[in-house]
């Protein structure tokens, strides 16, 4: 089943209804790869709030999305990680500690607002004066 991705201002929502099979891992990495660049998209939300089960693909999979768009200039947050699977994921050993996650939706668009440099202010217009 596809990952529906939204268009948020700069910003791409992928929001994960079910457990992700490896295909859909894969094309989920590949649409956000697509989209980062056809969008210029300076920020991505991936939303767990409805996984309760990841297996270590998945997991994988969402650490090489964050460095991939990272370097192209995107920055992403995890958020929405239910506690039983967070849980799992440290005992299986399987973290994000190199990734920037978010209670929710929320808070994530929070951080991201945080970190993301209105591009008025990075190419050198200050429009609002």
């Amino acid at each position: 089943m596809p990952v529906p991705i939204l268009k948020q201002g700069t910003y791409l929502i992928a929001s994960v209804q079910s457990a992700l099979t490896d295909a859909d891992t894969e094309s989920l990495q590949d649409d956000l790869m697509k989209y980062v660049s056809k969008y210029r998209a300076q920020g991505i939300i991936v939303d767990l709030t409805a996984i309760d089960v990841m297996d270590s693909f998945a997991a994988r999979s969402l650490r090489t999305i964050a460095h991939m768009t990272k370097l192209r200039g995107a920055e992403t947050v995890i958020v929405g990680l239910q506690p039983e699977v967070a849980f799992a994921m440290v005992q299986l050993g399987l973290t994000f500690e190199d990734m920037h996650t978010a209670l929710d939706l929320e808070e994530g668009l929070a951080w991201l607002n945080r970190q993301v440099p209105d591009r008025s202010r990075r190419d050198g217009r200050d429009r609002g004066r």
